[in-house]
Protein backbone atom coordinates (compact mmCIF):
# COMPACT_ATOMS: atom_id res chain seq x y z
CA UNK A 1 0.00 0.00 0.00
CA UNK A 2 1.67 3.23 -1.16
CA UNK A 3 1.07 6.64 0.33
CA UNK A 4 0.18 9.65 -1.76
CA UNK A 5 2.97 11.99 -2.74
CA UNK A 6 4.20 14.44 -0.11
CA UNK A 7 7.35 16.21 -1.30
CA UNK A 8 9.08 19.54 -0.83
CA UNK A 9 11.10 21.26 -3.56
CA UNK A 10 13.33 24.10 -2.36
CA UNK A 11 13.54 26.67 -5.15
CA UNK A 12 15.58 29.26 -3.28
CA UNK A 13 17.68 28.90 -0.12
CA UNK A 14 19.52 32.22 0.05
CA UNK A 15 19.14 35.03 2.58
CA UNK A 16 18.49 38.62 1.47
CA UNK A 17 21.33 38.85 -1.07
CA UNK A 18 21.42 36.06 -3.68
CA UNK A 19 24.64 34.06 -3.84
CA UNK A 20 25.97 32.01 -6.72
CA UNK A 21 23.70 28.98 -6.97
CA UNK A 22 21.37 30.22 -4.21
CA UNK A 23 18.23 32.19 -5.03
CA UNK A 24 15.85 34.07 -2.70
CA UNK A 25 13.39 32.08 -0.61
CA UNK A 26 10.73 30.00 -2.33
CA UNK A 27 9.59 26.41 -2.16
CA UNK A 28 6.75 24.29 -3.42
CA UNK A 29 5.00 21.56 -1.46
CA UNK A 30 3.34 18.76 -3.44
CA UNK A 31 0.65 16.87 -1.51
CA UNK A 32 -1.20 14.35 -3.64
CA UNK A 33 -0.39 16.45 -6.75
CA UNK A 34 -1.89 19.60 -5.20
CA UNK A 35 0.75 22.35 -5.21
CA UNK A 36 1.31 24.87 -2.41
CA UNK A 37 3.86 27.65 -2.95
CA UNK A 38 5.61 28.91 0.19
CA UNK A 39 7.24 32.33 -0.23
CA UNK A 40 8.01 33.76 -3.65
CA UNK A 41 11.33 35.55 -3.89
CA UNK A 42 12.62 37.18 -7.05
CA UNK A 43 12.95 34.72 -9.95
CA UNK A 44 10.59 32.12 -8.51
CA UNK A 45 8.74 31.53 -11.78
CA UNK A 46 12.05 30.82 -13.52
CA UNK A 47 13.03 28.42 -10.74
CA UNK A 48 9.66 26.66 -11.03
CA UNK A 49 10.29 26.11 -14.75
CA UNK A 50 13.79 24.80 -14.08
CA UNK A 51 12.36 22.37 -11.50
CA UNK A 52 9.78 21.13 -13.99
CA UNK A 53 6.84 22.40 -11.92
CA UNK A 54 3.69 23.46 -13.77
CA UNK A 55 3.00 26.63 -11.82
CA UNK A 56 -0.46 26.99 -13.37
CA UNK A 57 -1.42 24.14 -11.03
CA UNK A 58 -0.47 26.12 -7.91
CA UNK A 59 -3.68 26.80 -6.04
CA UNK A 60 -2.37 28.38 -2.85
CA UNK A 61 0.50 30.78 -2.12
CA UNK A 62 1.73 31.48 1.43
CA UNK A 63 3.93 34.56 1.98
CA UNK A 64 5.72 34.76 5.33
CA UNK A 65 6.55 38.48 5.52
CA UNK A 66 7.23 41.69 3.66
CA UNK A 67 10.99 41.48 3.17
CA UNK A 68 11.67 41.51 -0.56
CA UNK A 69 13.58 38.24 -0.72
CA UNK A 70 10.33 36.50 0.25
CA UNK A 71 7.75 38.15 -1.98
CA UNK A 72 9.25 40.16 -4.88
CA UNK A 73 8.61 37.33 -7.34
CA UNK A 74 4.88 37.23 -6.65
CA UNK A 75 3.65 39.87 -9.10
CA UNK A 76 5.73 38.40 -11.92
CA UNK A 77 4.28 34.96 -11.25
CA UNK A 78 0.72 36.28 -11.04
CA UNK A 79 1.20 38.24 -14.26
CA UNK A 80 2.52 35.21 -16.13
CA UNK A 81 -0.43 33.14 -14.92
CA UNK A 82 -2.68 35.86 -16.37
CA UNK A 83 -0.86 35.96 -19.71
CA UNK A 84 -1.03 32.17 -20.03
CA UNK A 85 -4.80 32.25 -19.56
CA UNK A 86 -5.28 31.00 -16.04
CA UNK A 87 -8.95 30.84 -15.06
CA UNK A 88 -8.96 28.95 -11.75
CA UNK A 89 -9.06 30.74 -8.41
CA UNK A 90 -5.74 31.55 -6.72
CA UNK A 91 -5.69 31.87 -2.91
CA UNK A 92 -2.95 34.06 -1.43
CA UNK A 93 -2.13 34.16 2.30
CA UNK A 94 0.12 36.91 3.59
CA UNK A 95 0.58 40.16 5.53
CA UNK A 96 -2.13 42.81 5.07
CA UNK A 97 0.42 45.08 3.36
CA UNK A 98 0.86 42.52 0.60
CA UNK A 99 -2.73 43.07 -0.54
CA UNK A 100 -1.88 46.76 -1.03
CA UNK A 101 1.21 45.85 -3.09
CA UNK A 102 -0.82 43.58 -5.36
CA UNK A 103 -3.61 46.09 -5.84
CA UNK A 104 -1.38 49.08 -6.57
CA UNK A 105 0.69 47.15 -9.13
CA UNK A 106 -2.39 45.86 -10.92
CA UNK A 107 -3.89 49.36 -10.91
CA UNK A 108 -0.66 51.07 -12.05
CA UNK A 109 -0.25 48.65 -14.96
CA UNK A 110 -3.93 48.69 -15.95
CA UNK A 111 -4.05 44.91 -15.56
CA UNK A 112 -7.33 43.07 -15.11
CA UNK A 113 -6.53 39.48 -14.27
CA UNK A 114 -8.32 36.78 -16.24
CA UNK A 115 -8.66 34.79 -13.05
CA UNK A 116 -9.89 35.59 -9.56
CA UNK A 117 -7.67 35.70 -6.51
CA UNK A 118 -8.74 35.59 -2.89
CA UNK A 119 -6.46 37.26 -0.37
CA UNK A 120 -6.32 36.13 3.26
CA UNK A 121 -4.63 38.62 5.61
CA UNK A 122 -2.44 37.05 8.27
CA UNK A 123 -1.62 38.35 11.73
CA UNK A 124 1.01 35.92 13.10
CA UNK A 125 -0.21 33.71 15.94
CA UNK A 126 0.89 30.27 17.04
CA UNK A 127 -1.32 27.31 16.26
CA UNK A 128 -4.13 29.17 14.47
CA UNK A 129 -5.74 27.27 11.59
CA UNK A 130 -5.79 29.38 8.41
CA UNK A 131 -6.59 26.84 5.70
CA UNK A 132 -8.03 23.38 5.28
CA UNK A 133 -8.84 21.35 2.18
CA UNK A 134 -9.13 17.67 1.29
CA UNK A 135 -5.36 17.15 1.48
CA UNK A 136 -3.92 19.38 4.19
CA UNK A 137 -4.63 21.70 7.07
CA UNK A 138 -2.36 24.72 7.54
CA UNK A 139 -1.61 26.43 10.85
CA UNK A 140 0.36 29.60 11.54
CA UNK A 141 3.50 30.11 13.57
CA UNK A 142 4.39 33.51 15.05
CA UNK A 143 8.05 33.90 14.15
CA UNK A 144 10.37 36.32 15.93
CA UNK A 145 11.71 38.74 13.34
CA UNK A 146 12.21 42.49 12.82
CA UNK A 147 8.77 42.79 11.22
CA UNK A 148 5.71 40.53 11.59
CA UNK A 149 6.60 37.15 10.14
CA UNK A 150 4.51 33.99 9.81
CA UNK A 151 5.64 30.39 9.70
CA UNK A 152 3.44 27.60 8.41
CA UNK A 153 2.67 24.05 9.53
CA UNK A 154 1.20 21.73 6.91
CA UNK A 155 -0.51 18.62 8.24
CA UNK A 156 -1.72 15.91 5.90
CA UNK A 157 -5.39 15.04 6.37
CA UNK A 158 -6.02 11.44 7.45
CA UNK A 159 -6.75 9.31 4.40
CA UNK A 160 -9.75 7.05 3.98
CA UNK A 161 -9.29 3.42 4.98
CA UNK A 162 -8.22 1.29 1.98
CA UNK A 163 -10.50 -1.66 1.21
CA UNK A 164 -8.95 -5.12 1.47
CA UNK A 165 -8.81 -6.63 -2.00
CA UNK A 166 -9.62 -10.10 -0.69
CA UNK A 167 -12.85 -8.76 0.87
CA UNK A 168 -13.88 -6.49 -1.97
CA UNK A 169 -16.37 -8.97 -3.42
CA UNK A 170 -18.42 -8.80 -0.20
CA UNK A 171 -18.89 -5.03 -0.24
CA UNK A 172 -21.66 -3.66 -2.49
CA UNK A 173 -20.55 -0.69 -4.59
CA UNK A 174 -22.98 1.70 -2.89
CA UNK A 175 -21.52 0.75 0.52
CA UNK A 176 -17.83 1.14 -0.32
CA UNK A 177 -17.60 4.85 0.39
CA UNK A 178 -19.10 4.40 3.86
CA UNK A 179 -16.82 1.47 4.65
CA UNK A 180 -13.77 3.53 3.61
CA UNK A 181 -14.90 6.15 6.10
CA UNK A 182 -14.86 3.56 8.90
CA UNK A 183 -18.42 2.21 9.01
CA UNK A 184 -19.18 -1.44 9.59
CA UNK A 185 -20.98 -3.36 6.86
CA UNK A 186 -24.50 -4.69 7.46
CA UNK A 187 -25.89 -6.72 4.56
CA UNK A 188 -29.64 -7.12 3.81
CA UNK A 189 -29.54 -10.72 5.08
CA UNK A 190 -28.36 -9.44 8.48
CA UNK A 191 -24.71 -10.44 8.07
CA UNK A 192 -22.45 -8.02 9.91
CA UNK A 193 -18.81 -7.34 9.09
CA UNK A 194 -16.73 -5.15 11.44
CA UNK A 195 -14.87 -2.47 9.57
CA UNK A 196 -11.47 -3.81 10.66
CA UNK A 197 -12.17 -7.03 8.74
CA UNK A 198 -12.82 -5.16 5.50
CA UNK A 199 -10.19 -2.43 5.53
CA UNK A 200 -6.55 -1.69 6.20
CA UNK A 201 -5.12 1.14 8.26
CA UNK A 202 -4.37 4.19 6.10
CA UNK A 203 -0.81 5.48 5.90
CA UNK A 204 -0.02 7.72 8.89
CA UNK A 205 -0.50 11.43 8.05
CA UNK A 206 2.69 13.38 7.48
CA UNK A 207 3.59 16.93 8.45
CA UNK A 208 5.90 19.77 7.43
CA UNK A 209 6.79 23.05 9.15
CA UNK A 210 8.33 26.14 7.59
CA UNK A 211 10.22 28.62 9.77
CA UNK A 212 11.66 31.27 7.49
CA UNK A 213 13.12 34.39 9.11
CA UNK A 214 13.21 34.11 12.88
CA UNK A 215 15.42 34.45 15.89
CA UNK A 216 15.71 31.34 18.04
CA UNK A 217 12.40 30.99 19.85
CA UNK A 218 11.78 28.07 22.23
CA UNK A 219 8.07 29.03 22.30
CA UNK A 220 7.72 27.40 18.86
CA UNK A 221 8.54 23.98 20.31
CA UNK A 222 5.00 23.17 21.41
CA UNK A 223 3.58 23.98 17.98
CA UNK A 224 6.02 21.92 15.91
CA UNK A 225 6.41 18.98 18.31
CA UNK A 226 6.78 15.71 16.43
CA UNK A 227 6.75 17.32 12.96
CA UNK A 228 8.14 14.96 10.32
CA UNK A 229 10.17 17.59 8.44
CA UNK A 230 11.16 21.00 9.76
CA UNK A 231 12.65 23.66 7.48
CA UNK A 232 14.34 26.25 9.67
CA UNK A 233 16.49 29.19 8.73
CA UNK A 234 20.19 28.95 9.56
CA UNK A 235 21.51 32.30 8.38
CA UNK A 236 24.71 32.24 10.44
CA UNK A 237 27.09 30.02 12.36
CA UNK A 238 27.52 30.44 16.12
CA UNK A 239 30.60 32.60 15.47
CA UNK A 240 28.17 35.29 14.30
CA UNK A 241 25.55 34.76 17.00
CA UNK A 242 25.67 38.46 17.91
CA UNK A 243 24.87 39.36 14.31
CA UNK A 244 22.03 36.81 14.34
CA UNK A 245 20.61 38.46 17.45
CA UNK A 246 20.90 41.92 15.92
CA UNK A 247 19.09 40.94 12.70
CA UNK A 248 16.61 38.57 14.38
CA UNK A 249 17.92 35.49 12.62
CA UNK A 250 19.11 32.08 13.84
CA UNK A 251 22.36 30.18 13.88
CA UNK A 252 22.58 26.61 12.64
CA UNK A 253 23.07 25.38 16.20
CA UNK A 254 19.94 27.22 17.35
CA UNK A 255 17.87 25.70 14.56
CA UNK A 256 19.16 22.27 15.57
CA UNK A 257 18.38 22.94 19.23
CA UNK A 258 14.76 23.68 18.39
CA UNK A 259 14.56 20.56 16.21
CA UNK A 260 16.02 18.41 18.99
CA UNK A 261 13.77 19.81 21.70
CA UNK A 262 10.66 19.50 19.52
CA UNK A 263 11.64 15.92 18.61
CA UNK A 264 11.09 16.42 14.89
CA UNK A 265 11.89 13.70 12.39
CA UNK A 266 14.27 15.61 10.12
CA UNK A 267 15.73 19.12 10.02
CA UNK A 268 16.31 20.92 6.73
CA UNK A 269 18.48 24.04 6.98
CA UNK A 270 18.06 27.02 4.67
CA UNK A 271 18.16 30.83 4.28
CA UNK A 272 21.94 30.91 4.19
CA UNK A 273 23.88 34.16 4.32
CA UNK A 274 25.73 34.95 1.08
CA UNK A 275 28.94 35.23 3.12
CA UNK A 276 29.11 31.40 3.24
CA UNK A 277 30.33 29.95 -0.03
CA UNK A 278 30.94 26.65 1.74
CA UNK A 279 27.93 25.57 3.81
CA UNK A 280 29.64 22.64 5.49
CA UNK A 281 30.39 24.58 8.71
CA UNK A 282 26.66 25.23 9.20
CA UNK A 283 25.83 21.56 8.64
CA UNK A 284 28.57 20.36 11.01
CA UNK A 285 27.46 22.82 13.69
CA UNK A 286 23.84 21.68 13.48
CA UNK A 287 24.63 17.96 13.39
CA UNK A 288 26.54 18.24 16.66
CA UNK A 289 23.20 19.10 18.25
CA UNK A 290 20.76 17.24 15.99
CA UNK A 291 22.30 14.52 13.76
CA UNK A 292 19.27 14.19 11.46
CA UNK A 293 20.06 17.47 9.74
CA UNK A 294 20.38 18.14 6.00
CA UNK A 295 21.32 21.22 3.99
CA UNK A 296 18.64 22.34 1.54
CA UNK A 297 19.83 22.87 -2.03
CA UNK A 298 18.16 25.00 -4.68
CA UNK A 299 16.04 22.87 -6.99
CA UNK A 300 16.27 19.71 -4.90
CA UNK A 301 13.19 17.69 -3.91
CA UNK A 302 12.83 16.07 -0.50
CA UNK A 303 10.28 13.40 0.38
CA UNK A 304 8.46 14.02 3.65
CA UNK A 305 8.52 10.75 5.59
CA UNK A 306 6.67 9.96 8.77
CA UNK A 307 8.85 10.54 11.82
CA UNK A 308 10.39 7.23 12.89
CA UNK A 309 12.93 8.37 15.46
CA UNK A 310 12.86 10.72 18.45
Amino acid sequence: MSATRFTLTTLGTGAAVPATGRYPSAQVLNVGEALYLVDCGEGTQERLRQAGVNFMRIGHIFISHMHGDHYLGLMGLMSTMHLLGRQSLLKIFGPPELREVIEVQLRASGTYLRYSYHFVSLVPANGVLIHQDQRVSVEMLALKHRIPCTGFVFRERTALRPLRLDMLHLIPHFKRSAVKKGEDLLLPDGTHYPNKELTLDPPPPRSYAYCSDTAYDPALQAFIAGIDLLYHEATFTTALEARARETQHSTAAQAATLARDAQVGQLLLGHFSARYRDLRPLLDEAREVFPRTTLSNDGETYAVHQRTAV
